[in-house]
């Protein structure tokens, strides 16, 4: 399964805390990003624990302040 993990970051914290972010086993991705929030993460998990555990790992980063997640929803298996 995937999920976005989207970040609000102290301003001079966004790039470090992308580059954080993505030594964290499961991030596939992360970036800094424009508009409401300041950093992006592309997770990819098994179960729920699992991304209980990364989302944790991330909101102890430096320079987190908070976090809001987005669970992709796939697409339906067709016959």
């Amino acid at each position: 399964m995937k999920a976005y993990i989207l970040m609000s970051t102290e301003a001079s914290e966004l790039w470090s805390v992308a580059e954080a972010a993505l030594r964290i086993e499961g991030v596939g991705t992360a970036d800094a990003v424009t508009g409401q929030f300041d950093a992006i993460a592309l997770v990819d998990f098994s179960k729920m624990d699992d991304l209980g555990k990364i989302i944790e790992k991330i909101q102890r980063l430096k320079g987190v302040i908070r976090t809001q997640s987005l669970i992709a929803i796939p697409p339906p298996l067709r016959e």
